[in-house]
């Protein structure tokens, strides 16, 4: 296989993985389309490649700056705006953990804690209590996994899960 061939292999089954995971396909395609690339790339070279809108590189471009996984690159003499992905994967694993955790794990926290002050105390609403508060606490756990996992180095991490796994 060629090396274009494999990275355009990659960035479409990247971005078609993506979607399992609540991810925007072309926003997972981009991604990968950058971090594959050996130069910053522009609007257009993303158009070009993924034959895509402008709105649409520009919309997904501003998501993955967002969530701090792709920074502008100032690219001398040139006036356009270029793209480069973070490439060290430990760092990106870490930065993608800490954005989703924000996003969708404390968010449930916080409901989970707001839903606790129901003031009845029959059967049933005690029951609602023990499941919220059950799964607060699997949420909490989860939560506190993750915050080690963004402040842990690769080593640490690894060799930590190699000791769960053969247990």
């Amino acid at each position: 296989m060629e090396l274009e061939d494999a990275k355009l292999k990659y960035i479409h089954t990247w971005g078609s993985l993506a979607t399992s995971w609540g991810v925007n396909k072309t926003m997972a395609q981009v991604h990968a389309l950058l971090l594959v690339s050996t130069k910053p790339l522009s609007a257009e070279d993303i158009m070009e490649t993924l034959q895509i809108s402008r709105g649409n590189v520009n919309m997904n471009v501003r998501a993955l700056i967002d969530w701090g996984i792709v920074q502008k690159e100032l690219v001398i003499g040139e006036r356009k705006e270029f793209f480069i992905a973070t490439k060290d994967i430990w760092e990106l694993f870490k930065q993608i953990t800490k954005e989703r955790k924000r996003r969708e794990v404390e968010p449930v926290l916080k409901v989970l804690a707001d839903l606790q002050e129901i003031e009845d105390d029959s059967e049933e609403a005690l029951e609602f209590k023990k499941v919220l508060n059950d799964l607060s606490k699997v949420t909490t756990t989860v939560n506190n996994i993750l915050d080690k996992t963004i402040k842990a180095d690769e080593h640490w991490l690894l060799s930590n899960f190699t000791k769960i796994v053969k247990k």
